[in-house]
């Protein structure tokens, strides 16, 4: 869907603002100009760096930097990115984050906040970990080192088939988690609405509440959680955003 039409969606449905991943879309004159008009609909909360090659972007570290430098000039105050794979020659990415003594200071410049996110565990064709920092204290040893912070997946952490409320809290406990991807999981599918999978997701809002967390939360989910009407997505979603709100108050 495209942003100028998922934005008014949003926003009508009753969220307080966007995380728009990097598209292809924004190759030509980096984004900066779509962007800024389409914070007049909804605010834009959150960055992710794209994690698809994009003309012009560069490399993964250069789309990383040039995230970061997009969100400042639109007072977007976080960024969030993958770790390097291992089976994706990102090694370059991967040697070029062990050199960053200070990622809030050396990147983010005292303005935007820099998080890392969880990801997947499982391989699909070996058996070996995707994504380099795939255990949660090989992640939590890092961020804690360079001076990072979280974007914590609850679907990608669903696939590691360890105790989800254990590894939530030895990040949690941290006090770097600053993002939230509340989705589900589920008979091995990812990124489907809170309740259509098995993890424990109302626990973790309860939990959230009575912390006091004060970071954001992104409904993250798949399309094809989603009806194919305008007025059904915008049906479910105002939904969603309502039950997230009533476990948070």
């Amino acid at each position: 869907m495209p942003l100028e039409r998922a934005f008014p969606i949003a926003s009508e449905a009753g969220y307080d603002g966007m995380e728009v991943i990097i598209p292809e879309s924004l190759e030509q004159d980096g984004g900066s100009s779509l962007l800024r008009d389409l914070q007049e609909i909804a605010p834009i909360c959150v960055l992710h760096a794209p994690f698809h090659p994009i003309p012009g972007w560069g490399d993964r570290i250069t789309a990383l930097m040039k995230t970061v430098e997009l969100a400042e000039s639109l007072s977007v105050p976080m960024v969030t990115f993958h770790p390097p794979k291992w089976l994706g020659l990102q090694i370059k990415f991967w040697r070029w984050m062990y050199t960053v003594r200070d990622f809030q200071r050396e990147l983010g410049g005292g303005t935007v906040t820099i998080a890392m996110e969880n990801m997947p565990y499982r391989g699909r064709l070996v058996r070996v970990p995707p994504y380099m920092f795939g255990k949660t204290e090989d992640i939590v040893r890092f961020v804690e080192k360079r001076n990072l912070y979280f974007t914590f997946d609850c679907a990608h952490m669903g696939t590691t088939n360890r105790p989800f409320a254990g590894n939530f809290l030895r990040l949690y406990r941290t006090k770097r988690v600053k993002n939230i991807h509340l989705s589900d999981y589920g008979q091995r599918r990812e990124h489907l609405l809170p309740g259509h999978g098995d993890l424990p997701l109302e626990g973790l809002l309860k939990y959230l509440r009575e912390s006091g967390y004060k970071g954001m939360i992104t409904l993250e989910t798949i399309p094809e959680e989603l009806p194919g009407d305008e007025a059904d997505i915008k049906a479910v979603l105002k939904e969603a955003a309502f039950q997230i709100r009533a476990q948070l108050t």
